[in-house]
């Protein structure tokens, strides 16, 4: 993208097909009535507080090394922790093969994706050769394992399964009245199209519908899904910074899709991410209420997140790169443009943040990594 604007705006279309029906039709004008009615905010608000972020430890959680490996020129270390509740958290720490010295860290915030069997292997190549349950590798990414490039180019890389992914997932061993007919009929779909399910495309059509379970709960007891995740980023932003060999004084966040959502709040929430970059999730809500809203997950609609800020007004001023893609499937042209102005204004002042346009869908590809890298190291100074 050009730096003066974004051309994105011709793609009116999803799939190929009409943009997809808006969830409150006949009710357009609700949002907007919602701005002008909803009483005011009493006093400052409070982003931790808007997340139902819990109270975090002043110290890391204590890391247990699980064991390491050589996988071409990247030393990959297993790790693991424990969050509080359910079961502990694994991670892998990726450096330069051979590397001693302290290094910048970043965190590598995977992507929601609609799949919850895997997390940070979505982003890693550990040297153990996926099992048959195990989904496509690196999906959306180009086929690259982006934190081994990045670790590769004088990073230390952390890449940790968060809330519901992963080693971090439900078990799902039983589904609950309400969603077992979906699953039933999903079933006899696939078995009269003759199509072989894995245990990770089983689970993951499961999950989907969990998450809308597991929001609700999180509103029951006080939070929200969104806060679950991002309390574990945050905790997992403590463990690398605590870490041998990574310079505190140099952190950085990136993610691609619903994890480019996670670095945005991460570095809203923690003044230690000096650099970030968000690639295909950004818009301002208002674009994305009615047709978008069930193309994307709870963990952008996060409950009265719109009404302490937009998107584009919840950015760190940071370092920031926003890559944005010319036919994102999920976002809408408009809010797309509208965001990127935003975020102009907002970053006038400091200069910090910088726009980049991609041909193509709602992918990370080769090309928007390597960018990203590059963004990552003119402001982290590595090398």
């Amino acid at each position: 993208m050009a730096e003066g604007g974004i051309g994105v705006g011709g793609n009116t279309e999803v799939g190929g097909d009409a943009a997809p029906p808006d969830a409150i039709e006949g009710f357009e004008d609700w949002p907007a009535f919602l701005r002008r009615e909803l009483p005011a905010h009493r006093g400052e608000p409070d982003l931790a507080a808007v997340l139902g972020l819990p109270r975090r430890p002043a110290e890391p959680p204590a890391v247990r090394e699980e064991g390491s490996r050589r996988v071409g020129n990247v030393d990959v270390i297993a790790l693991s922790w424990d969050v509080g509740f359910g079961p502990r958290t694994r991670a892998s720490l990726l450096r330069p093969a051979g590397r001693s010295g302290t290094l910048p860290g970043v965190l590598g915030l995977h992507c929601h994706g609609g799949a919850k069997w895997t997390g940070a292997a979505k982003l890693v190549d550990d040297g153990v050769p996926p099992d048959d349950a195990a989904p496509e590798r690196f999906p959306g990414y180009g086929g690259r394992a982006a934190a081994n490039d990045l670790a590769r180019r004088g990073f230390a890389v952390l890449v940790h399964d968060t809330f519901s992914w992963g080693s971090r997932r439900f078990p799902l061993t039983r589904p609950s009245p309400k969603w077992a007919p979906w699953l039933a009929a999903r079933e006899a779909a696939w078995a009269a199209a003759g199509v072989r399910v894995s245990a990770a495309q089983r689970y993951d059509a499961y999950a989907q519908l969990h998450e809308e379970t597991l929001a609700k709960v999180a509103g029951v007891l006080g939070t929200t899904f969104t806060g679950a995740v991002v309390h574990e980023d945050l905790r997992a932003l403590d463990v690398l910074a605590a870490l041998p060999g990574v310079d505190p004084g140099r952190l950085g966040a990136f993610g691609f899709s619903g994890g480019g959502g996670r670095a945005l709040l991460l570095a809203a929430l923690d003044e230690r991410v000096r650099a970030h970059v968000v690639a295909c999730m950004m818009s301002t809500t208002a674009a994305l209420v009615g047709t978008h809203v069930d193309t994307h997950s709870w963990l952008l609609h996060s409950p009265g997140l719109a009404r302490f800020a937009d998107l584009p007004d919840l950015t760190a001023l940071r370092p920031l790169l926003v890559q944005y893609a010319v036919d994102d499937e999920l976002f809408p042209p408009a809010g797309m443009r509208a965001a990127h102005e935003r975020l102009q204004q907002r970053h006038a002042a400091t200069g910090t943040y910088r726009g980049a346009e991609h041909p193509g869908g709602h992918a990370f590809g080769v090309a928007m990594q390597d960018e990203a890298w590059a963004f990552l190291a003119e402001h982290l100074a590595a090398g």
